[in-house]
């Protein structure tokens, strides 16, 4: 199975308002696993002001942003990474999906269809009721480092969240120490069930060919005997 795990920037919280995309990374998962394809990862010129809040959060500055293509160069690319079916993963998905279909609709571009987002947060706080269900929670709960994330960048944020998505699905541990874990789970159900198990020492087989000095005592055993049923005709 292919999966996208993604994330964005942006200028703000609404796309209705004026804001854009500053951001955008993505990497792709088959069955559960990073592939070995590269992550993409785009700076976009969001053709606009970067307010002082949001640049707080990021880091990224109009001027630098003005160095890089807007969303328009750079949708083909994006689209082609994601494919046309495979699940797209995202923290917080509604956010991210609201300012990516804004954007392809400014692109003339078709939207994506929003069952096809998969929202962690959604995830984490059916998994755990009450508990934080932010991307910087989840690595702490999970043993994470996300110790070098002093500003939200898309593409950290999407390695962060790739390994969270793995631990909220269980994906480490699937397919790998197979024996180990069926011995184990034996093992728990043996001692759940109150059953003895009994170590028993390997010996090896015994050789079952008779020695010449068995087969000639043997010889002379069947001579005594008076018509033995397995000679008669």
């Amino acid at each position: 199975m292919r999966e996208i795990v993604l994330d964005t920037e942006t200028t703000g919280f609404d796309p209705n308002a004026g804001h854009r995309l500053v951001e955008l990374a993505c990497i792709e998962l088959i069955n559960g696993v990073p592939s070995k394809r590269p992550p993409l990862h785009r700076y976009v010129n969001p053709k606009r002001e970067v307010p002082e809040d949001a640049f707080r959060v990021h880091g990224l500055s109009t001027e630098f942003l003005a160095n890089h293509p807007p969303f328009e160069q750079i949708v083909d690319e994006f689209l082609e990474f994601i494919g046309e079916d495979s699940r797209l993963v995202i923290h917080n998905a509604d956010f991210d999906m609201r300012f990516l279909n804004a954007e392809l609709k400014w692109a003339s571009k078709p939207l994506i269809a929003m069952d096809r987002a998969h929202c962690t947060m959604i995830m984490a706080r059916k998994k755990f009721p009450g508990a934080p269900a932010s991307l910087d929670a989840l690595c702490k709960r999970f043993g994470i480092d996300n110790s070098h994330r002093t500003y939200h960048g898309a593409l950290l944020d999407t390695e962060l969240l790739a390994d969270v998505y793995i631990e909220l699905t269980g994906g480490r541990q699937a397919g790998f120490n197979l024996a180990a874990n069926a011995a184990s789970a034996a093992a728990a159900a043996s001692a759940a069930s109150g059953a003895i198990t009994v170590e028993r020492t390997f010996r090896p087989a015994r050789p079952h060919a008779a020695s010449e000095a068995e087969a000639a005592a043997h010889a002379e055993f069947l001579k005594k005997l008076k018509n033995p049923i397995w000679l008669a005709e």
